[in-house]
């Protein structure tokens, strides 16, 4: 897949999506406390934290899955309901159909609910070679490897046109090539889309290699600790010092000053 111009890291656009003192509990578990930041339109946002600092919790929010103790998430200034067409989620877990092909699988999203587009087909197709699986349209999940299959579920987010990309660790169960092929590709599909992305993360290395800017979280219960603006260019070594620099930042935000994966 070729790569796209990739957008500049400082955007100056409207606020996308608003998170305001959002809380959450689970029976005698506390997930959410006062959570509150804003994404701007067509930014790259990654959140990281350990485990168990509601990171999931929150991007489900924001998907509109679950319902909050207290606070809201706001879309373009309207609350967040429910789920809408507006917002798209790729999961960890592949989630894909066995009994249907990565046409069948792609086109589900546009089937649940019922697709008004005027190509639906067409739209298929437009996606399979956006994420790269020219080849494959009629091979079934089990013939695919992890990260095609992963591509299959970004694909299926990508079908109904969502404004808004939700991505729960998607490449969490990759090898690091892998890993680092996705990277470039999701980076390409995002300069192609221009969506708002909010990426979940608990690897620091890909947080600031995907992101414009990354929301720290704490936990017991999670919090927002602080955000980083990732002041780099596109694409970004890991090698680099500013790289490095940024990664050692946020690592010590989190007190982790090892391997936090």
């Amino acid at each position: 897949m070729a790569m796209s111009k990739l957008p500049s890291t400082n955007k100056e656009s409207s606020e996308k999506i608003s998170v305001q003192n959002v809380s959450k509990s689970y029976e005698s578990m506390q997930a959410l406390e006062d959570v509150s930041f804003s994404v701007p339109e067509g930014e790259f946002c990654c959140v990281v934290g350990p485990s168990g600092c509601g990171k999931t919790t929150l991007l489900r929010a924001i998907a509109g899955l679950d319902d909050l103790d207290s606070g809201s998430v706001l879309v373009d200034d309207d609350p967040v309901t429910g789920p809408g067409l507006d917002r798209g989620m790729v999961f960890q877990e592949y989630a894909l159909f066995p009994w249907r092909t990565v046409r069948g699988n792609i086109r589900f999203g546009l089937d649940r609910p019922a697709c008004d587009c005027a190509d639906c087909e067409g739209r298929v197709r437009e996606l399979v070679d956006l994420v790269g699986l020219d080849d494959f349209e009629d091979a079934y999940p089990k013939e695919l490897s992890g990260g095609m299959k992963q591509r299959v579920g970004i694909a299926r987010a990508l079908a109904p046109d969502p404004e808004i990309l939700l991505m729960d660790e998607p490449f969490a169960s990759v090898d690091a090539r892998t890993r680092d092929r996705l990277h470039a590709e999701l980076l390409d599909i995002w300069a192609q889309t221009e969506q708002t992305v909010v990426f979940v993360t608990h690897d620091i290395d890909e947080a600031v290699t995907l992101a414009d800017r990354v929301v720290v979280m704490g936990t017991d219960p999670g919090t927002v600790q602080s955000t980083f603006s990732i002041d780099l260019e596109r694409p970004r070594e890991r090698t680099d010092h500013d790289f490095v620099d940024y990664v050692a930042k946020i690592r010590d935000e989190l007190g982790s000053p090892t391997d936090t994966r």
